[in-house]
């Protein structure tokens, strides 16, 4: 019995990680103005890099889940993260694991808007399986945009306790 609750728990946790499932979620649509999502006005002299690759990521807020995507039909947490930085002529590797050897460690308390998140959701081999980046850093809470399995693109607090606890380290890599 315990050995089933057991294997049940595990698999559950999989499923809301980046790369254990290769399920594909449904793509939900949002009616919310674009400034209410997190995007300012672009055309502004004084944007940086960091800026523009938020921009661009947060354009693909809603796009399912899909295992090794890299598009609107779908996409994972490192093709979310390589495909916003590649439409703004920043080079990282394709998934997270490589992109972790990327920039230099930085402390929360620094981590700032463009920055890389990394995880370990999973007890598989190795360290990091999940990437997040930066959107905002507002009253000491940390907000990212990734990919997850059962819900796609979408922004979510550092301190939730399932990322809190899943949570590695902060790279800067502009």
């Amino acid at each position: 019995m315990i050995k089933k609750l057991l294997y049940i728990l595990t698999v559950s946790l999989l499923m809301i990680s980046c790369g254990s499932s290769k399920k594909v979620a449904t793509k939900h649509k949002t009616n919310i103005p674009k400034k209410e999502q997190g995007e300012v006005k672009q055309n502004s002299n004084s944007s940086s890099l960091a800026d523009k690759v938020v921009w661009t990521a947060v354009t693909y807020k809603g796009v399912p889940y899909r295992f090794g995507g890299m598009n609107r039909r779908g996409m994972d947490c490192s093709g979310l993260i390589h495909t916003s930085f590649k439409q703004r002529n920043v080079t990282l590797p394709r998934t997270s694991k490589e992109m972790y050897t990327q920039g230099y460690e930085i402390p929360l308390r620094k981590v700032q808007r463009g920055d890389l998140l990394f995880f370990k959701t999973s007890r598989k081999r190795g360290r990091v399986n999940h990437v997040g980046l930066v959107t905002s850093v507002k009253n000491g809470d940390i907000r990212f945009i990734h990919s997850t399995s059962s819900r796609g693109v979408i922004v979510t607090s550092l301190y939730s306790n399932y990322w809190r606890k899943a949570f590695i380290k902060a790279k800067r890599v502009l």
